[in-house]
């Protein structure tokens, strides 16, 4: 008799980027670079319908080179959990074979704006040692209707007392009109903003 408990769950990039792999860059210099395929990557996955408009990338911050992807999966997998820096985290530790990202390699990790509460703790115990982000406020919420959490004032002062670089502001009017048109359209807001699960009007 089968027990009637799950035992494995699985997550996985959407088909359009799978198929977009082996054309992405192997080598992506500097920050606005970076921050410009992650916004790419950002508004073409709402778009697809796969979950929010969120990407990130996991890099050497050294020489650029590309190590993982990801993207936003929560509509496309039903995982609350699958967001982009999850997803992105999870797939370079599985290519390097270690939990500890910052054990051999000096990488960084590269999402459109400051980490949600889940994340947060994600990139802190990832061993990334650089952390890009697009940008920090109320504008991201604000724009879409998500609910990012209760997040500590001082986060990325946190971040840098625990041996990880925050660079602010690479790429923030992009990532934002991925936002603003984001909102402008009738995607599902997952988690809203007290809401649990709602659909936008």
């Amino acid at each position: 008799m089968s027990s009637p408990l799950s035992a494995t769950f699985t997550m996985g990039l959407p088909s359009w980027l799978v198929d977009e792999l082996d054309s992405l860059p192997r080598v992506v210099e500097g920050g606005e670079a970076q921050m410009a395929l992650v916004n790419r990557l950002a508004d073409r996955n709402w778009r697809e319908g796969n979950g929010g408009p969120f990407a990130a990338i996991v890099v050497d911050h050294g020489t650029g080179e590309l190590i993982s992807v990801g993207v936003n999966v929560v509509l496309a997998t039903g995982k609350s959990s699958g967001h982009a820096e999850v997803m992105a985290l999870g797939l370079a530790q599985e290519r390097l074979g270690t939990w500890d990202l910052g054990a051999e390699r000096d990488l960084a990790l590269v999402v459109n704006w400051r980490p949600c509460v889940q994340c947060y703790g994600a990139t802190m115990w990832s061993g990334v040692r650089h952390l890009v982000v697009a940008g920090d406020g109320p504008e991201l919420e604000q724009l879409t209707g998500f609910d990012e959490g209760p997040m500590v004032a001082d986060w990325a002062a946190q971040f840098e007392a625990r041996g990880i670089a925050v660079t602010q502001d690479v790429g923030r009017d992009d990532a934002l009109a991925v936002y603003r048109s984001y909102g402008a359209s009738a995607s599902t807001v997952y988690n809203a903003r007290g809401a649990g699960r709602i659909d936008k009007d």
